[in-house]
């Protein structure tokens, strides 16, 4: 990549798609002039496609992910978070894992017609439903399309239960929504936090809510009566992980009740894209921290075994896991479990059928 920074992105390159033959290195001076604008910085505008997926519905088979569905009514995220594991996904696109992910986004526009007909599917058994599963349902764009907000309604219409995750403020936008379904114990919000340090967060997620707003809107939730926790994830050895009882302590004052954290992964191309931005952003430091993520997936950078890729293994990992326990129970996280209902769902039946 050239030596110019793109503005407003985390990732700074676009590898080769692992899929695809042929590569246009765009990092080569020939094709410098393409890229280039007036000010000397770089700058990608955003685009969006239509997905016309048949489906909107995905299902893990992963015990170590408590919920069996997923709703995704976005492929890419413009909040460009430079370490997310979905950026792999975007291969099977045709696209790159890198700016494409960020900058080019395929929208669902039927999803919460296809949420509704997955209801009404005979074989479907009630069961909770995860938003923001891949990427982000509240990312930029949302707040335009509001296709998460018509899938929300769905939920409320035939009962179905709903947790989400999100790192982005926009979901106070629905809250009168999500009053309606923690009325009937059906939702659950989950605030992902990596970092209270405001620089650090907008060169690592450039285009998320910053961590004010994010505790803002804890509060804001938690003030209406709807349950909701912080996710600290990802978790960076060397990088973030001082954070973790500040960030519980934070999150508890401002009325989280539950709490997680996942330690960072860094599968396929995205090693290469945070290797690459840690070196830009922290020079001095990037071989400290990749050395602890080393640590902690013995002796790799990734680890993609059910059971060791979101707690890490070793001494480091374990370190990680009782300073985060033990900030729970010194903030009162954790105390209860929650359980939505699933016995209040029902399918809309056909008006037609009222008549015989």
């Amino acid at each position: 990549m050239n030596a110019q920074k793109i503005r407003g992105r985390a990732a700074q390159s676009n590898p080769k798609n692992r899929f695809e033959r042929m590569y246009i290195d765009k990092s080569n001076p020939e094709f410098e002039s393409y890229f280039a604008e007036d000010n000397g910085e770089l700058q990608i505008k955003t685009e969006y496609f239509k997905d016309d997926s048949k489906s909107v519905i995905s299902t893990n088979d992963s015990y170590d992910i408590f919920f069996d569905y997923s709703f995704n009514p976005y492929r890419g995220c413009e909040h460009g978070c430079i370490y997310c594991y979905a950026r792999p996904t975007h291969e099977f696109l045709g696209f790159s894992s890198g700016t494409d992910f960020e900058t080019k986004i395929m929208v669902k526009e039927n999803a919460p017609r296809l949420l509704e007909e997955h209801f009404n599917n005979k074989n479907y058994v009630p069961d909770l439903i995860m938003f923001s599963g891949n990427t982000d349902c509240y990312q930029p764009v949302e707040r335009k399309l509001k296709i998460t907000r018509s899938a929300l309604k769905i939920c409320l219409k035939y009962k179905n239960p709903v947790s989400i995750i999100t790192k982005n403020s926009l979901i106070l936008r629905d809250v009168d929504i999500l009053q309606e379904l923690a009325r009937l114990n059906l939702v659950s919000v989950v605030i992902s936090i990596t970092s209270l340090d405001k620089e650090l967060l907008s060169k690592m997620e450039p285009r998320t809510s910053t961590p004010e707003r994010r505790l803002k809107t804890i509060e804001e939730i938690a003030q209406n009566n709807i349950p909701v926790g912080v996710n600290v994830a990802p978790v960076i050895p060397g990088l973030n992980d001082h954070e973790i009882p500040e960030i519980l302590n934070e999150s508890s004052n401002s009325g989280a009740k539950f709490a997680n954290y996942i330690i960072l992964r860094l599968p396929l191309s995205v090693k290469e894209l945070f290797i690459d931005w840690l070196q830009h952003e922290f020079p001095d430091r990037s071989a400290k921290i990749l050395n602890r993520i080393r640590d902690i997936r013995g002796g790799k950078l990734n680890e993609s075994e059910f059971g060791k890729r979101f707690k890490g293994e070793g001494e480091l990992a374990e370190a990680i896991h009782d300073l985060f326990d033990l900030s729970c129970k010194k903030y009162g996280l954790n105390q209860t479990r929650i359980k939505l209902r699933t016995d209040l769902f029902h399918k809309k039946k056909d008006n037609q059928l009222k008549l015989f």
